[in-house]
């Protein structure tokens, strides 16, 4: 199997393109079993449900791909006459409550009366050596990996080049340009990076294997206030790129990998978050 071409396919589906040259189809369940190894789910102690969540037609030849299951994305999806939505941010993790009332009936009754499958990759979506989120974020950027942090491996370590060093303005400039908005950077402003640790997403958390690793910065998507004082007081650089905005490439790369297995149609849609 030939590699994406990230930037390209990245551009491509945030241009709404539609894939008419192939016109595949698969069914429901061969997806599902597809996507499972792909993706390798069983390897994860995750907090969602991973998989096919909600079961529609049985066969699937246009998919669309999205970060988060909201109701805008599933009623964008019946527009655009989809057999499957697949997602990162699917309708069920672990500890919710299980009564299927207010806006959470709303997305599944929606989506049962359309007919359409729902399938959502969590953890096996961010760490993916091929289409995974954190793997998408170092192609993004340009970063060379060096290894990973942590007892998960969710933390990615690398560089912009051997022997390379910059201030940390600069690198938050860096990584705003990449993503096409504003970051939040916390350090001090002469701080000089070399090793880049990252992980998209809500990775806040995740700043003390980083910091442990030696990083000298760290690059995520959502982060907490008391993350920005163990930055400060650890001395390494923490930069917050937005959640969804760090997450969006991982569903774009896994629809490549469906068009190139079973020739589907795809549509990215982009339900904009600003956090």
């Amino acid at each position: 199997m030939r590699t994406v071409d990230l930037h390209n396919f990245i551009q491509d589906l945030e241009n709404q393109t539609l894939n008419t040259e192939t016109k595949g189809s698969v069914s429901r369940d061969a997806l599902a079993r597809h996507l499972n190894q792909f993706l390798e789910v069983r390897r994860f102690k995750d907090v969602a449900v991973n998989g096919l969540q909600v079961a529609g037609r049985d066969t699937i030849s246009h998919i669309v791909v999205g970060v988060t299951a909201n109701k805008a994305l599933i009623d964008a999806a019946i527009a655009a006459k989809a057999d499957a939505i697949i997602v990162h941010h699917g309708l069920f993790w672990k500890g919710d409550d299980p009564a299927i009332v207010g806006y959470h009936r709303e997305r599944i009754a929606a989506l049962l009366a359309a007919n359409i499958n729902l399938y959502a990759y969590h953890l096996p979506l961010d760490v993916h050596a091929e289409v995974g989120n954190n793997a998408c974020m170092g192609r993004r950027m340009g970063l060379s990996p060096i290894g990973t942090a942590g007892d998960t491996g969710l933390v990615m370590l690398g560089q912009l080049g051997v022997n390379v060093a910059l201030r940390c303005t600069v690198l938050a400039a860096y990584c705003a340009r990449h993503y096409g908005r504003r970051v939040t950077l916390f350090t001090h402003p002469d701080r000089m990076i070399r090793t880049i640790a990252w992980c998209t997403g809500a990775g806040g958390g995740l700043l003390k294997d980083a910091i442990e690793a030696g990083a000298d910065a760290f690059i995520t998507g959502e982060i907490s206030e008391q993350h920005v004082h163990h930055a400060r007081e650890s001395n390494i650089t923490l930069i917050a790129a937005g959640h969804h905005a760090t997450e969006r490439d991982g569903v774009a790369a896994l629809a490549g990998n469906l068009v190139q297995q079973f020739g589907l149609t795809y549509q990215f849609i982009d339900i904009n978050s600003p956090v």
